[in-house]
Formats: C-alpha cells, sequence, structure tokens
C-alpha cells in the first residue's frame, strides 16, 4: 500500500474512532447517571463498559499508524480492562444482592433501547474499516459486546417490571459480566495469534 493510500486509509479510521469514542462517552455518563438513579446494576455494568470502551478507542487511536507489536499490545489492554471490567460487575452484583435494591425496570427498558441503537450505529461504523488490524478488530469486538449486552438490558427490564423483583436485573449483570469474559478471550487470542503470524 502506497504512503498516500496508507495516509487516506488512517485518516478514516481516525474519523470513524472519534466518532464512536464520543458516543461510547455520552452513553457511559447516561447510563451511569440512570443506573444510580434507578439502582440498577445492569445499568450501572453497561455504563462502566461505556467508559472501558472510550479507554479503548483511546488506545486503539493510539496504536494507529505505529507497528505491529503497538497493535497487538493495544488488543491486549483491551483485553486486560474487559477482564477488569468483569470482574468489576461481579462486586457490584454480588453488593447489590446483599443489599436488595429496587431496580426501575422501565428506565432499564429505555436506557437500553437508546444504547442498543447507538450501539449498532457503534459497530456499523467500526464494520466499515476494511482489512481491520488486531487493534480495530478488538474496539468492534468491544462494540458488539455492548449491542449484545443492551438487549439482556431490556429483557431484563421487562421482567423487573412483569416480577416485581430485582432478581432479573442482576442476572443479567451477571450475562454482561460473561460477555465481557468472553469478549476478553477472543481479544486475547486474537492478539496471540497475530504475534505468531508475525
Amino acid at each position: 500500500m502506497s504512503d498516500e493510500k496508507l495516509e487516506i486509509r488512517t485518516a478514516e479510521q481516525r474519523k470513524i474512532l472519534w466518532i464512536v469514542l464520543a458516543l461510547n462517552v455520552v452513553l457511559a455518563i447516561t447510563f451511569l447517571i440512570a443506573g444510580l438513579s434507578a439502582d440498577s446494576s445492569a445499568l450501572i455494568a453497561n455504563g462502566l463498559d461505556n467508559a472501558s470502551d472510550g479507554v479503548v478507542y483511546i488506545i486503539t487511536l493510539l496504536a494507529l499508524n505505529r507497528p505491529p507489536v503497538w497493535k497487538r499490545a493495544a488488543a491486549r489492554v483491551s483485553g486486560g480492562l474487559l477482564i477488569l471490567f468483569a470482574v468489576g460487575i461481579l462486586f457490584d452484583v454480588g453488593r447489590r444482592f446483599l443489599s436488595d435494591p429496587e431496580p426501575l425496570g422501565y428506565n432499564m427498558m429505555v436506557m437500553a433501547v437508546v444504547a442498543a441503537a447507538v450501539n449498532a450505529l457503534c459497530v456499523w461504523l467500526l464494520r466499515k474499516i476494511h482489512d481491520a488490524e488486531v487493534d480495530v478488530r478488538a474496539a468492534t469486538t468491544f462494540s458488539t459486546n455492548d449491542f449484545m449486552a443492551n438487549a439482556g438490558v431490556l429483557v431484563g427490564g421487562g421482567l423487573v417490571l412483569w416480577t416485581g423483583q430485582a432478581w432479573p436485573d442482576l442476572v443479567v449483570g451477571l450475562a454482561v459480566a460473561a460477555i465481557a469474559l468472553k469478549g476478553a478471550i477472543s481479544i486475547l487470542q486474537d492478539a496471540h495469534s497475530e504475534a505468531g503470524r508475525s
């Protein structure tokens, strides 16, 4: 690839990553505020997830135009952050289980629909990056995980409304942690495979 084409490709990637970063920062703040006001473990988990996504997009932006070793390091950091995020969710679910929370199902469902739309846009934008390298693939995994987590929050919110109990919210929190761990393993395996090919 010529230097000119590489510069154009990098500029396009950078633009997409900045847009996705901005969307995730707004979502993180909104989710955390809604989660605290609704006493929802699932919403707080999603807010923390979007915040960690923002960090991943910053790392990915820093790795653009860098040698492959930087890109693999960015992917590994992304995988590590997902593991930390999953542990944080499990801690929050345990704390809320012991404190008998009363999440607001309606708030959960509204936020899930809004976030699903934003995350679908993020996934669509990231998939426009052709021949994505390992760091960008890691960022795409984050947004895809978010979209799946939003579906879980929507179902959990409906079950909270239907049953009048908090357990669906806690179950969704556990499911989000499981999705995060699966994504982390996938990212770390991808980075390891890239190292083996270089």
